[in-house]
């Protein structure tokens, strides 16, 4: 058993350097802060807090209220996705988890050779959790907690299922926690969203937006990654698409000048949520966070109460490098929540229990495809129940 796991952890270790490589490639041009600008920045923003409002806005170019109504864009939506119409919400996530659940229902199978549950059946099954990306703790506490009442007693395929849903359901139940919009008096309620290039964060922040105007709440989508012109033209294109009001600077602009103004104009314009989107280079960790401390210190000279929430996008895809994130980025600004994106693409499924287990992170919503329709929030026994292969 012992000389088991040091070959997996061996494994994983390479699994972890190969993703490393893959997200942060080491031909990507460094991100280089401004430095003057800053600097005029700073103290534009003090002179600016000392004018009046009506000052402050008349600098500001008003970004135009695309014509769509919001049943037009739901039409649209459903366009976009392949999923809209092929059943409800519980049939999209167990289509999305099939990957991670064929494996993790596979390797029951397989197992289930016996009628009493031993040691040896224990420690597979072990590997079996590992292998779906629950990390070595969890897929030992799964074990140990199922093992209790179980052990060298008779046991079927139906009654593992079953029983691992449940311990994962337990783990996962305290973070399904839903990001509660409310509709605030002093501003904006603000949404910092953080995490590398390729996570899914400017598509998120588009769905969000969406759903948000759906609910009634009027948004502002503010383009904080300055240094990707792709990611500027795509947060607009879904700016439109929700109906929503969008900022942006200049391509190498001032991130921190993008949340000052763009927090102006909301407040202005009585926005209920502002959306504010951002870099995600992890190759360059000490620029990065030098940017997100000014953004954060930014917004706070406007109100010491935001961000409201500061959210952190996973890759599911990526598997365990998902731990290293999420404490990379909880170095860099008070993580308050996830939303874990591309579950639909992954074996790796599992990563989020492992998640929930070790850092006990809320869990806003989980994406498992494209369409606007699917990002959900996120609901632990649902969850738990399609990573195991238990139909509804």
């Amino acid at each position: 058993m012992v000389f088991w796991r040091r070959k997996k952890n061996q494994k994983q270790h390479e699994e972890e350097q190969r993703d490393d490589k893959l997200l942060h490639p080491e031909g990507e041009p460094d991100l280089e802060l401004p430095t003057e600008y800053d600097a005029e920045m700073d103290e534009h923003t003090r002179h600016e807090m000392e004018e009046t409002e009506e000052e402050i806005i008349e600098e500001l170019d008003e970004a135009p209220v695309p014509a769509h109504s919001i049943e037009e864009d739901a039409k649209e939506a459903e366009e976009l996705s392949d999923h809209t119409n092929e059943g409800g919400w519980l049939s999209r996530l167990t289509r999305g988890l099939t990957k991670s659940s064929n494996k993790i229902t596979k390797g029951i199978t397989d197992l289930v050779t016996k009628k009493k549950l031993d040691q040896d059946t224990l420690d597979q099954l072990e590997e079996v959790l590992i292998e779906a990306d629950l990390g070595p703790k969890t897929a030992a506490k799964i074990i140990d907690d199922f093992a209790k009442d179980r052990f060298e007693k008779e046991i079927d395929e139906k009654e593992i299922k079953t029983a691992l849903a449940g311990l994962m359901s337990d783990i996962l139940a305290p973070v399904a926690v839903p990001l509660n919009i409310e509709k605030r008096e002093d501003g904006p309620f603000v949404v910092l969203v953080c995490g590398v290039n390729g996570a899914g964060k400017t598509t998120t922040i588009g769905k969000y937006a969406y759903q948000l105007r759906a609910q009634g709440f009027s948004v502002m989508m503010a383009a904080g990654d300055t240094f990707r012109a792709a990611a500027v033209e795509q947060l607009e294109e879904w700016s439109k698409r929700a109906g929503a009001k969008f900022l942006s600077k200049d391509v190498g602009a001032d991130a921190a000048a993008v949340a000052y103004e763009s927090y102006q104009q909301a407040k202005e314009q009585g926005v209920d949520v502002l959306l504010l989107d951002t870099a995600g280079r992890l190759q360059n960790k000490k620029n990065l966070m030098e940017e997100l401390e000014k953004i954060i210190r930014v917004l706070k000279k406007q109100n010491e109460d935001i961000p409201h929430a500061t959210l952190l996008v996973l890759d599911a895809t990526t598997g365990q490098n998902a731990f290293s994130q999420l404490e990379t980025f909880k170095e860099m600004v008070n993580v308050t929540g996830l939303i874990v994106t591309k579950l639909d693409g992954s074996a790796k499924g599992g990563v989020l229990v492992g998640l929930a287990d070790q850092f006990g992170m809320p869990v806003h919503a989980i994406g498992i495809g494209e369409g606007i329709e699917d990002m959900q929030p996120f609901r632990a026994q649902d969850y738990a129940r399609s990573l195991v292969g238990i139909e509804f």
